[in-house]
């Protein structure tokens, strides 16, 4: 795809996500054993043959840095183009504090769009949980010969989205800001395929105009100017990872073989950072159902419906339900865990108990001892 160009944003700390993003963010989080949430973003690129990519960050990126590396997992380490990581080098009065919003960490790094040679750009979310067939995007918006294209679920996400609410020409005649639950239109699942000069158009306006917004301000402009926008229902699993819930929600979904055929198909590979490791070793009294478990693991206790990432030791008459434990943990004798985020190389002495729910689990922050 010679003549487009992807942008990722990972900037997002998401103070919704708590303890999960204290020293990342929310596109670094790990996911399902042995991902990371930009992993999807990255491989959806790469399977549609977009090589091309830059990575919006601002802060708290070194995780993202250390994962991502030369980008040689995606195919993307090139002497010419590839993957390039993108701190707010452009603006001086963008190195402090948080963006206000997605076009302020455009213009943040305006000069590297600016230098885009591509007629196209596709943007993304980095924390967006969901293997984006971007072939078959690019496909319905050349067919359409719309000015953009956006793509949506074809369900409801959870929390708080835009919905754009179409046409009887089959285009976007509105957009419809921060709603809840099931309403008119399609949910956007905000990422979209513009021509570049529009945005670079979008970004110099809301600038002089201090706007900062993508939907409320850019989008609105580019509606507003008569433009046609198309849309592209995403048909498989989507889930937009903003709270400590949706994370829990999205990572226990893949518990579901359904889920993870939609999220993992065979004909759109998700691409990560290779780890060589050894075989888990389940010890004799070890009892383990409905469980996703890395390798290198320890497992001499009781698991069911939990997510073990590699290096996770878990000790005699321990019991884990529904918990998700990341790299590295230590789960003493006689641990009882239920609804628990246990982050990097947290530790549980003997005899612990916690307790979480669904709506909201219990998270045990990097490197914690309890």
């Amino acid at each position: 795809m010679r003549n487009y160009h992807g942008i990722i944003f990972a900037y997002h700390a998401q103070p919704e996500l708590r303890e999960l993003t204290a020293a990342r963010t929310a596109a670094s989080l790990p996911f399902c054993g042995r991902y990371r949430l930009i992993d999807f973003p990255l491989s959806s690129m790469r399977n549609a043959g977009i090589l091309n990519v830059g990575i919006i960050m601002q802060r708290d990126y070194q995780s993202l840095l250390d994962h991502i590396g030369s980008g040689k997992a995606w195919d993307m380490s090139r002497k010419s183009g590839g993957i390039r990581m993108l701190p707010p080098f452009g603006l001086p009065e963008y190195h402090t504090g948080d963006y206000n919003g997605t076009v302020e960490a455009l213009n943040a790094v305006s000069t590297y769009i600016r230098d885009i040679e591509e007629d196209w750009v596709v943007l993304m979310l980095g924390s967006l949980c969901a293997n984006v067939d971007l072939q078959a995007v690019i496909s319905r918006h050349e067919a359409s010969g719309a000015d953009a294209t956006a793509i949506c679920a074809d369900h409801t996400p959870m929390g708080v989205h835009h919905r754009y609410v179409l046409g009887e020409d089959g285009f976007v005649e509105r957009i419809a800001l921060y709603r809840t639950g099931e309403s008119e239109g399609v949910a956007s699942l905000e990422g979209y395929i513009i021509g570049k000069d529009k945005l670079v158009e979008l970004m110099d306006r809301c600038r002089a105009e201090n706007l900062y917004l993508f939907h409320r301000d850019a989008m609105t402009k580019f509606l507003g100017d008569g433009c046609r926008m198309g849309v592209y229902i995403h048909p498989g699993y989507a889930n937009a990872v903003r709270t400590v819930e949706q994370y829990y929600k999205a990572s226990m979904d893949m518990l579901r073989s359904e889920n993870r055929r939609q999220l993992f198909p065979a004909n759109r590979p998700v691409r990560t950072k290779e780890h060589e490791e050894v075989s888990t070793y389940y010890g004799e009294h070890a009892a383990v159902h409905n469980s996703l478990v890395a390798d290198n693991c320890i497992i001499e206790g009781e698991v069911e419906n939990c997510i073990l990432f590699s290096g996770v030791r878990i000790e005699p008459g321990a019991k884990l339900h529904d918990c998700i434990v990341m790299r590295g943990c230590e789960v003493g004798e006689g641990v009882e865990l239920d609804c628990v985020i246990a982050d990097k190389f947290a530790s549980f002495a003997p005899g612990v108990k916690l307790v979480g729910s669904p709506k909201l689990p219990t998270v045990v922050p990097k490197r914690t001892k309890i």
